[in-house]
């Protein structure tokens, strides 16, 4: 009997195991800020195998307090800053749920250490901080993953499903309207507020918070194509409401052979994101989460319509902490410009930041070759 052969093969199943072990487990998630209006969807998650919630940073005593009132979470579990979450956690990765500005500083803080990062949209409030994001998720080997709400969307997906399959025809125009009557008329929590309408916190109004929605659909229909020119008009129709930001945005991107109408605003009366996508032969209205019409074009005036209505997603395109868990295990790999891809929000903040330039200056930007 070869004894040493047997202690090595013992020794390698056991190893074995605890890898298989390991990987099975939930993984660990730190939420870095609780003001983002967002955060409620991770607080109000249940325990799961995919991804728990370990730890949390805020600093905010009683905005701390209303929530952990409100969702039953410990006060335990939260620290006053990333590094002692970290130190006391061990997080395999973090969701940002506080200011825009604050991403570039969450990425510095966790991307050395080999912690994932998911932010909520936009990625950035400049290109400029975005860049610097990129370059340390690159060095540092991590995802960063940006959560948009649409991307959840049923009806995006079955669009975007139709287009590629030729449906329409060849791309012309893409109009989409993201919004809703404005964080004040809403009734959004005053930490949320407080942030939003700071241009130094959010990079701007409603062409941020709602303009970044358009951009990254069109990118992902556009497989990551860059606009050739952006336009962009602001206006400031609540300014009581908003007094140092835009709160209603148009931005127009050149493709060749295509447009994009972006229509972003906190004026809109109902609330809304729709897309509508036109080709030579027929058209594609994404009405809401789960209605879809496909129009195909008959005559002059004419169509024949099939509509769709949509159940959710399957898991884990059905939730944001799903997907970024099933992404860190290597279950699940997005496609190049996906619209939660590094790859596609880098292109969604050249879009934003050339959208900025041209409303203040009035001028339509170009951007430059790659």
């Amino acid at each position: 009997m070869n004894i040493p052969r047997i202690i090595a093969t013992a020794i390698l199943v056991l190893l074995s195991t605890n890898f298989l072990s390991a990987q099975n487990e939930p993984l660990r998630l730190g939420v870095i800020g609780l003001t983002h209006g967002h955060v409620g969807w991770i607080l109000d998650r249940k325990p799961s195998d995919d991804i728990n919630m370990v730890g949390i940073v805020e600093t905010n005593h009683e905005l701390i307090e209303r929530l952990a009132k409100q969702y039953g979470f410990s006060t335990n579990i939260v620290y006053p800053s990333i590094e002692k979450m970290i130190e006391a956690t061990k997080p395999d990765a973090v969701a940002a749920f506080g200011n825009i500005k604050d991403h570039l500083s969450v990425v510095a803080s966790c991307a050395p250490k080999g912690i994932h990062v998911m932010v909520e949209k936009p990625m950035a409030i400049s290109l400029d901080h975005a860049q610097k994001m990129a370059a340390l998720a690159q060095k540092h080997g991590i995802h960063i993953l940006t959560n948009y709400e649409t991307s959840w969307y049923p009806t995006n997906e079955k669009a975007y499903q139709l287009f590629k399959e030729g449906k329409v025809g060849a791309l012309r125009k893409v109009i989409v309207r993201d919004g809703h009557k404005g964080p004040k008329k809403i009734g959004v929590s005053k930490e949320f507020l407080e942030w939003l309408i700071d241009p130094e916190l959010n990079g701007g109004g409603a062409i941020m918070d709602f303009g970044c929605y358009g951009a990254n659909l069109m990118t992902w229909l556009q497989n990551g194509e860059r606009p050739l020119s952006v336009t962009a008009v602001t206006q400031q129709l609540q300014p009581e409401n908003n007094p140092k930001v835009d709160d209603d945005a148009t931005i127009i991107l050149t493709y060749k052979g295509a447009m994009a109408i972006l229509q972003p605003s906190w004026n809109w009366p109902i609330g809304r994101k729709d897309m509508e996508i036109y080709g030579q032969t027929g058209a594609i209205y994404a009405d809401n989460r789960n209605q879809l019409r496909l129009r195909i074009s008959e005559g002059y005036d004419g169509f024949s319509e099939e509509t769709f209505d949509l159940t959710e997603r399957q898991a884990p395109y059905d939730d944001p902490f799903s997907l970024f868990a099933a992404v860190i295990k290597g279950d699940t790999n997005l496609e190049q410009h996906d619209p939660y891809s590094l790859e596609n929000n880098m292109v969604v903040m050249e879009i934003l930041d050339a959208a900025v330039q041209s409303a203040q200056t009035g001028t339509t930007v170009s951007l430059p070759k790659k």
